[in-house]
Order: C-alpha cells, then sequence, then structure tokens
C-alpha cells in the first residue's frame, strides 16, 4: 500500500481529540442520513395515510427489521475490527484477503436475510402483537423491505470497510446521495402516485441500492491494497474465523436486544393504537440520539482496533477517555434538547394531540437516562477494537436482555402503566453501565498482563 494512503487515512498519529473529531463527523452525518431512510418514510406517511400507516412503518416493523439486519450488523463489525488492525499493521496481503472475505461474508448474509425474512415477518408481527388495524399494512412493507435487504446488507459491509480504513467520509457521501433519492421517491411514490405504505418501501430499497453502487464504484477504483475485485471474493478461513469470533457474539447480542425490544413492543402495543403511534414517533426522534452514540462508539472501535494493530496501546487507552468525556458533554447537552423540545419533533410525524401527549410523557421516562447508555456504547466498541467480543456480549445478553426480559414479564402484571414498562430501560442501562466500568479497569483488555507474564 502507498504511503501516502497511510498517512492519509490512519489514526495512529497526530491529536487524538482532532482525530476522533474527524473521524466522528463524517460518521455521524453518515449515520444521520442512514437515519433518514425510515424518518423520511414516516414523516411522510404520517401525514399523507394517517396514524395506522405510520404504526405500520415504525415501531414494531422496525424492529422485527432490526432483529434480522442487527445479527449481520454484528457480523459486520467484526470484519471492521479485522481490517482496521491490518490497516494498522500495515499488512497489505491481509488488507486485501480480509476486504474481500468481508464482501463474501456479505454475499451470503444478505441471500439467509432476504430468505428469513420473507418467512418469517408475518408471524414476529403477529407474535408481537401488532394492532389488526395495522398488520396488514406493515406486512406489505416489511415484505418489500427484506426483498430489498441485499442492498442493506451490503452497503453496510461497504461501508464497515470504509471506516476500518479511517475513511468515514465516503460512507457519509454514499448515504447522502441515498437519502436525497429516498426524499425525492418517498415523495413521487406516496405522495404523488398514491402507493402506499408500498411506495415508502419502494423508495427505501431502490435509495438502498444507489448507495451500494456508489460503494462498489468507489471500492473498484482504488489503486492500493482496498481496492476491490470481483473475482478475488472469497472466504480466506483464517481471516473468516477471525472475523466470525468477534461477529457472531456481536450478533448475538444484537438479535437478543432485539428480542427484549420485542418483547416490550408487544407490551406497548397492549396500550392501543395511539400507544404504539406515539412509541413509533417517539422511537424515530430516539433514533437521532442513538445515531450520535453509535457514531462514538465506531469511531472509537477503528481508533482502538488501528492502534492496537500498531502496538500503540497508550495512544488507545487514551483514546478511550477523551471519547468517553466528548460521548458525555454531547447526551448531556442533547437531553436538556429533548426534554424542552421533544414535543415539537412529535409534531413532524402526527398532529394527533392524544398521540404526542403520550410521546412526551415517553420523552420524560426516558431522556434523563440517555447519559448511562454512553460507558455501554464506547467501552463494549474499544474492547472489540482490541479483539474482544465475548465479555462485551455476555455483560450486554445479560444486562440489557436477560434483566430486561426478565423485568417485563414480571413488573407490568405489579405496575399495569406505560411507565412500569418503560422503567426497564434505565434500570438495564445503569446495571450494563456499572458492568462495563468495572470490566474495563479490571480486565487485561489490551493483553498487556498476558504480555508481562510471557515475557
Amino acid at each position: 500500500m502507498g504511503e501516502a494512503t497511510i498517512q492519509k487515512n490512519s489514526i495512529t498519529e497526530g491529536v487524538i481529540w482532532k482525530q476522533l473529531l474527524r473521524f466522528f463527523i463524517p460518521i455521524l452525518l453518515g449515520t444521520f442520513f442512514q437515519q433518514l431512510y425510515n424518518t423520511v418514510d414516516a414523516v411522510v406517511v404520517g401525514q399523507f395515510l394517517g396514524k395506522q400507516a405510520l404504526a405500520a412503518v415504525g415501531g414494531g416493523t422496525g424492529t422485527v427489521i432490526n432483529l434480522l439486519i442487527g445479527f449481520f450488523t454484528g457480523l459486520s463489525a467484526g470484519a471492521t475490527v479485522v481490517i482496521s488492525q491490518h490497516f494498522g499493521a500495515r499488512d497489505d496481503e491481509k488488507i486485501s484477503k480480509s476486504i474481500h472475505t468481508a464482501f463474501a461474508l456479505s454475499i451470503a448474509g444478505a441471500i439467509a436475510i432476504t430468505a428469513i425474512g420473507l418467512l418469517t415477518s408475518e408471524m414476529l408481527l403477529v407474535a408481537i402483537g401488532t394492532p389488526d388495524d395495522i398488520l396488514p399494512l406493515a406486512i406489505r412493507y416489511i415484505n418489500i423491505y427484506f426483498a430489498g435487504s441485499v442492498f442493506v446488507v451490503v452497503y453496510n459491509m461497504g461501508a464497515g470497510v470504509f471506516r476500518a480504513i479511517g475513511d468515514s467520509r465516503s460512507p457519509f457521501l454514499f448515504l447522502m446521495a441515498g437519502c436525497v433519492t429516498n426524499i425525492v421517491l418517498d415523495l413521487l411514490f406516496v405522495g404523488g402516485f398514491g402507493m402506499g405504505v408500498e411506495g415508502a418501501a419502494y423508495a427505501t430499497v431502490i435509495s438502498q441500492a444507489v448507495s451500494v453502487l456508489l460503494v462498489v464504484i468507489t471500492l473498484r477504483r482504488k489503486k492500493d491494497a482496498t481496492r476491490l475485485e470481483f473475482r478475488l471474493i472469497r472466504f480466506d478461513l483464517p481471516l473468516l474465523r477471525n472475523m466470525l469470533i468477534i461477529g457472531i457474539p456481536a450478533g448475538i447480542q444484537s438479535i437478543m436486544y432485539t428480542i427484549s425490544n420485542l418483547i416490550i413492543q408487544a407490551s406497548i402495543n397492549s396500550f392501543g393504537t395511539d400507544t404504539a403511534a406515539a412509541w413509533a414517533a417517539y422511537s424515530k426522534l430516539d433514533q437521532c440520539y442513538w445515531m450520535i452514540v453509535n457514531a462514538f462508539g465506531l469511531a472509537i472501535t477503528t481508533f482502538v482496533g488501528q492502534n492496537f494493530g500498531a502496538g500503540r496501546i497508550d495512544r488507545a487507552r487514551k483514546g478511550v477517555k477523551v471519547c468517553l468525556a466528548m460521548a458525555s458533554g454531547t447526551t448531556i447537552f442533547l437531553t436538556a434538547i429533548y426534554l424542552l423540545y421533544g414535543n415539537y419533533g412529535l409534531l413532524l410525524f402526527t398532529t394527533d394531540r392524544a398521540v404526542i401527549d403520550i410521546g412526551v410523557d415517553i420523552i420524560m421516562q426516558i431522556a434523563p437516562w440517555f447519559i448511562s447508555f454512553v460507558p455501554i456504547e464506547l467501552l463494549s466498541g474499544a474492547i472489540r477494537g482490541a479483539g474482544k467480543s465475548f465479555v462485551p456480549t455476555v455483560i450486554l445478553i445479560f444486562g440489557v436482555c436477560v434483566l430486561r426480559i426478565i423485568w417485563i414479564l414480571i413488573v407490568p402484571f405489579i405496575m399495569p402503566t406505560l411507565f412500569g414498562v418503560l422503567a426497564s430501560y434505565p434500570i438495564t442501562w445503569v446495571i450494563s453501565a456499572l458492568l462495563f466500568l468495572i470490566y474495563y479497569a479490571k480486565g487485561d483488555i489490551y493483553g498487556e498482563r498476558k504480555r508481562r507474564v510471557t515475557a
């Protein structure tokens, strides 16, 4: 690989906060445009088609989609870590082989997700108690989405490849192009042609295809070890094994996390269509915060991965501290915005007074606890960047998933209110955050004690 490429994309040198910020901002903007895909669907559908259609394309439908897409996102995280470590070590041969292995994995994953999604989506929507007046719309929307899920899967892997080599700007530009396409097609298909929720689904799939096309074209034009060659797309078994060791636990974690959310969605659906629509609208606002903290998590994963691969452990540790401070300050600011102005955000999706009132109650109960999620996202990302995935998965499965499921199975029977359901979020966040802080402080994350013993 040319030295100029290393210097341009490497984050193993320079002022840490500047490097993190330069890497974080394009990730954040890219994630913002990715979230806009479904948010635009929700805004257009809610305004043109009403609250039943809004609930059909948000809330439980999004949770079912995340159940399958999220598992592959975990696998792609494993590929990102492996590529970033080889990039930090400047190993051209393994960089190339790991990128082509990653794309082979994305193709296989896309086939599996499409088949499983089309076979199980209706069953899952029924299982979470999707209201009868919403179910037919939700089924039509989700089936189109899964039929085109290959574009989601391949894009996520491609974006992970770019982040692994220190380029977070390109995925942002690709998503921006896709999002503009989505907005235009949403207004055309839903508002102009009257295609209903199917129009929103087609708009999303086509716009994601645009992003994938840009990913492939850009990688094909590379002149170094990161160039994508179709004839080289195949599994390198040792590299695939390393990706799966990191990625499978992350994928399982995502599934467990989504299952717990499905159970919560079922509890929320039991309160009726107004509450389901309020939760769908809140979920879109909620995603604006999660995309920010998730962008910090992605940034620190690549930062630690490259510096770990380069043997710069002290720099990796300092980067984690700096990133925690940046994410915490951002969270405090955004929490205040949610609490003061969240009701105006809800108006983007619906003008129904009952739905807005419920949405405001949801914001007031959950937003003050956002700060407790910062160490969960960042420390789990840092630990994975160092090549360790098992313990973060165990912590999240226990702290976020198992405890949340236990809570939902017990507390709502004692306290049969929306507050009783929503309280599961802050309780499990606080417990998980404490477990991550303890493990990061006491565990041999970077293998330093092991190296000392071996020496």
